[in-house]
């Protein structure tokens, strides 16, 4: 498959469109971090167990030459599980699905990075870095 060149005008709006969604509904997004495995894109949480959630802020990033950059999240102060981060689902403001996420370390290619994607129930969940690359940015 051959990689996609969009031109910037076009990598903007498609990333506004993201921020766009996650601001939809009456609060702020949610980022919802999640163990393995991840499901299918937008599919039931099944066996997958819910580490702890952080709030998106309003509005939720910007975006400038084809790059999202979220804007800081507020931490969850107190994890609701203890286990390894491997992916996160994006809410908006009315809890309607988004999109999916994988999670790495700060060391790691994924659009969310954390000091470390091992979390402690009642411990902190906190993000170093949260953003998406639109087409050849």
């Amino acid at each position: 498959m051959a990689a996609l060149s969009f031109s910037t005008a076009l990598r903007n709006a498609r990333a506004q469109t993201v921020i766009d969604s996650i601001n939809a509904g009456v609060g702020a997004g949610a980022l919802l971090f999640y163990d393995a495995p991840r499901p299918s894109v937008g599919a039931a949480i099944t066996t997958q167990t819910l580490l702890g959630t952080l709030g998106f802020a309003e509005p939720a990033g910007a975006v400038a030459d084809g790059l999202l950059t979220f804007d800081p999240l507020t931490d969850d102060s107190s994890a609701d599980a203890t286990g390894d981060a491997a992916w996160c689902r994006v809410l908006d403001g009315d809890g309607i699905f988004v999109m999916d996420m994988d999670v790495t370390d700060n060391a790691g290619a994924g659009p969310v990075k954390m000091p470390s994607i091992t979390v402690y129930a009642g411990g902190v969940i906190h993000i170093t870095s949260a953003s998406i690359a639109e087409g050849n940015a």
